[in-house]
Formats: structure tokens, sequence, C-alpha cells
């Protein structure tokens, strides 16, 4: 595991300046405990980072989520039951794992899962660029296009605009500077500069000029929302006081295994599908094994639902940024996740310092890897079959949320099976021969023909013209739907009237009791 430790140990840094605010972030757009984001985070990155197969994701709290727990809270009327849904949602998943639900993952295709990169990449950078401009109204994390702040992607924008601050708008500037020259010259130039990754040097900065503002007479000093904002304890003690447990007494509360279950299919969905995007992304092609993922995610959130934090899924920022930065082995999500808790428990104090401003001009980093505009041609070029699902999927995730923009997109794909469904059930032979005098018209239906392929056989029979011959030719088909066994009784009843003669190969006959 620690083979890989000068790539892995730069990227775990970089992840968890990452997932910091975003753990902040989510937890607040809950309605939870600004803790119980942490306690997710330290759980996703040492508790699932260990029990995963998963080499290069990363697990921890999820935006996708944010709604459920906010009104799950508010359904059960307490964060202690809430907690034990949690418990009972990573016992639903650890049983999905088992019963190898994981499967589902490779229903969705490849068009859908690359336009959810693409389109996740694009939400970062609109999501960020008010972060650097200084405007903080709207929490970290949040990903869906009507935002907690009562704005949507767009007008926050416009109003970061409007709310400019230079003192954040300098730093995430000379950022933005440092990550591209990082990425594109330095990197080239030393071997130092692969081991000190530019987002670290980026929050450092972010530091000094924090300080630096503090004493400063051109008002750039930044505001306490423009910061992180980690609970800071007053001692060890203090730090395991903002634990909080379960109540195992609203076992027998309806409403919490209908909150339990909602989030075990919803967390497993976002799980699997973050799966599916992080292979993709993987240098190495390699190959998460779904199942064992479920049981992971589901160990995940029994541990943190017993310890008052906000349930886990894989989630695919912090994952691409790992990814982007270095990453190889999953010692990387492992080690994020024990520095969250080393810097809850020691120097959540400096943390506070880091501007969010530096963390934005990482973010937009990653998503303009997401979302790089070469992607579109290459997908372009693909044709329309894929093309199409992509570019409904990018939509669909930047003018809704993550499951909806992928079930969009997913419509669009299931749209181009169902006509090639339609296209592909059945040929006429080229060749038409005659016998008796009569044009003799050969029709081959394929190896299975269901419903959807009704109107498209009628239309083809019904092309044949008078005083002809057809045979239809069943030698392939290992399934025949019974709509279209019964239209062809019906043509075979009708075409005596057009003088058609009706041969048939291994047709099989409708079974009547």
């Amino acid at each position: 595991m620690f083979k890989e430790i000068k790539n892995d140990l730069p990227a775990s840094i970089v992840v968890f300046f990452v997932a910091l605010p975003l753990c902040l972030g989510i937890a607040l757009a809950s309605g939870a405990p600004l803790f119980s984001g942490i306690i997710a985070g330290i759980v996703g990155g040492i508790v699932v980072g260990i029990a995963s197969a998963s080499t290069l994701g990363v697990s921890g709290p999820a935006a996708g989520l944010a709604v459920i727990v906010l009104t799950a809270i508010t359904t059960l009327g307490s964060w202690s039951a809430f907690l034990l849904a949690v418990v009972l949602a990573g016992v639903i998943q650890l049983v999905m794992g088992f019963a190898k639900a994981g499967f589902i993952a490779y229903f969705f295709p490849s068009s859908v899962i690359k336009g959810m990169l693409t389109g996740i990449g694009l939400l970062i950078i609109l999501k960020q660029i008010p972060h650097a401009l200084g405007y903080d109204k709207d929490m970290e994390g949040d990903d869906a296009f009507w935002q907690m702040d009562g704005e949507n992607t767009f007008t926050a924008i416009i109003s970061a605009f409007e709310a400019f601050s230079p003192g954040a708008a300098l730093i995430a500037a000379l950022s933005l500077v440092i990550l591209i020259l990082w990425d594109t010259v330095l990197l080239k130039k030393h071997k130092i500069f692969q081991l000190i990754q530019g987002p670290i040097v980026v929050v450092v900065l972010g530091i000094v000029m924090n300080m630096v503002y503090q004493n400063d007479l051109l008002n750039f000093s930044l505001a306490a929302d423009q910061v992180v904002s980690l609970p800071v304890p007053d001692s060890l003690t203090g730090f395991f006081n903002q634990f909080t447990f379960p109540d195992f007494s609203a076992i027998s509360n309806i409403e919490v295994w209908k909150v339990a279950f909602v989030m075990a299919i919803v967390a497993s969905l976002e799980t699997l599908l973050c799966v599916e995007a992080t292979d993709k992304l993987d240098p190495d092609k390699r190959v998460t094994p779904t199942n064992r993922e479920l049981k992971a995610q589901g160990l995940g959130n029994i541990v943190s639902g017993l310890i008052g934090g906000l349930p886990v899924t894989q989630v695919i920022v912090r994952s691409s940024a790992n990814i982007d930065f270095g990453g190889k082995t999953k010692l990387s999500a492992i080690l994020h996740g024990i520095f969250l808790l080393i810097s809850a428990i020691s120097i959540a104090g400096l943390l506070n310092k880091i501007p969010l401003a530096s963390l934005a001009a990482i973010l937009l980093m990653v998503g303009y890897k997401l979302a790089k505009p070469a992607l579109f041609k290459h997908m372009y070029k693909l044709g329309w079959e894929q093309f199409a699902p992509f570019t409904a999927t990018v939509i669909g995730i930047l003018m809704t949320d993550l499951l909806v923009g992928i079930s969009i997109g997913m419509g669009f794909g299931i749209f181009f099976t169902l006509h090639h469904s339609y296209r592909n059930s059945h040929y006429m032979k080229n060749v038409i021969s005659t016998e008796n005098g009569q044009e003799v018209h050969h029709l081959v239906l394929a190896e299975e023909v269901s419903f959807i392929n009704k109107a498209g056989i009628l239309n083809t029979l019904n092309e044949i013209p008078n005083n002809t011959k057809v045979i239809i030719d069943c030698t392939y088909s290992k399934s025949i739907a019974y709509d279209v066994i019964e239209i062809i009784k019906n043509y075979e009843s009708n075409a005596k009237t057009k003088n058609i003669t009706i041969e048939k190969i291994n047709f099989i006959e409708p079974l009547i009791s």
C-alpha cells in the first residue's frame, strides 16, 4: 500500500483541502451540526477507504443527499433519530452488496457517464466563480441549479460581480496563475515540483495573504464567510463531546425505516455512478468491484451514524481531485481521512484562516480538467447516438441536479436503444425471386422481437404488393413477443383478400388454453 506514497501523500493533502469546506458546507445545507460533516469525511476516508477496493475513489458526505437529510431531520423530529436511519441505511447497503446489486452500475451507457463527468466539471466551474470573487452566500458543495440561498447558478455569478471582493479575487487570480504554471511549466522542470503539489502552495499563499490583509489599509480584508469555518474545540474532551449517538428506541418508528431506505437507494446510486466515472478517469483503467463497494459504503454509513456523522457516498469531486493531483492507490483516500481527524483535533484555528477563494481556484482547475472542450469535439465525432445522451446529461446536470441530469441522459440513451430495436427487428432479403408466376418476398425476423417492433413489422408487411408470396422466416428467432405473433396471425387472415400467399418457417404458434 505504501509503495506509491510519494504520489499518494501530496494527492491526499490536496484532497483534504478540497474535502474540508465541502464537508462543512454539506452539513450546513443539511441542517445538521457542522461537525457531522467532518465525521462523515473522516469515516469516508478511513473506514470506507480501508474496506473499499476502489483505488482512486474518495468517499464522504454528498451534496445530493443534503435535501433528503434536511427533510428527514424535520420529519423524524430529532438528530439522534436521524442517526439511527443512517445506521439502518448502512445495513441495507450491506445487504445490497451481499445480494450482488452492484450490477446496476453496468446499465449506464458510456455517453451518460462521460456527460456526468463533463456536467460536474462545468458545474464546479460555475459554482466556484462566486467563491473566487468573494461572494460566499451559498454553501460549498451545493450542486443544484436552485441554490440554498435562493439564487440559481447563473444569478449567483451576476451577484458575485456586483458584490466583488478585491481581496478574495486577488487571491483567486494569483492562485490560478500558480496552478497553471505548476501544471504546464514547473512540473517539467524539476522533481521537487512533482513532490510539492501546486494546491498546497496555493493554500499556504492564501493563509499568508489573509494574515497580511488583516493589517492592510486597502480594505482587502476577508469577511468571516470568506474563509473556512471549522468548529474549534477548546480541549480534547471538547472534541469528543461533539460526537453524538443514535436513538435506538426509535427503531420501531416506520418513518425512520422509510428515511433509511430512501437514503440507502440514493446513496448507493450516487456511489455506483461515481465508481463508473472514477474508473473511466483512472489512467490505469482499473475496474472497481461494485458489490464490494456497496458493502464498504454500508459499513461506512453504519460507523458514521453510530458516532454522529452524515451519510456517506463515493463522491466525484474529491475522487477527480485525487486523480488530477497524482493519487495512485487508496492510501491517498485513507490519508485524507486521517488528516481531517488530526486537523479537527489540533489545528482547526489555523485551517480557519484558509480563504475559500484559494480553494475555489483549486476546484476551478479540477472542473476544467473534467470538462475540456476537446471532449465535446470527440463526442460529436462519434455521432448523435453518443453526442445526444452526452449533451442531454450535461445540460440536465447544469439545469437541475446530478440524479435528474443522469436520468435525462438515460432517457436519451434508452430512446436510441429502442430506436435500434425498432430498426433491427427484421429485414427483407434483397433478392426477390418468383415462384409459380408470383413474386416471393422473404421477411427474416431477428433473434429477439419485442412488442416495440410491432409497428415496424406491420409496416413492412403492409408494403408487400398484392398477388405475391411472402415467406416469414423465424429461423434465427429465440423469442417473439405475443403482440408480434398476433400481428402475423392477423396479417395471415387478411392476406387472402389481397391474394397474398403466406409461408412460415419455424414460426412460434401462440399457446391457446
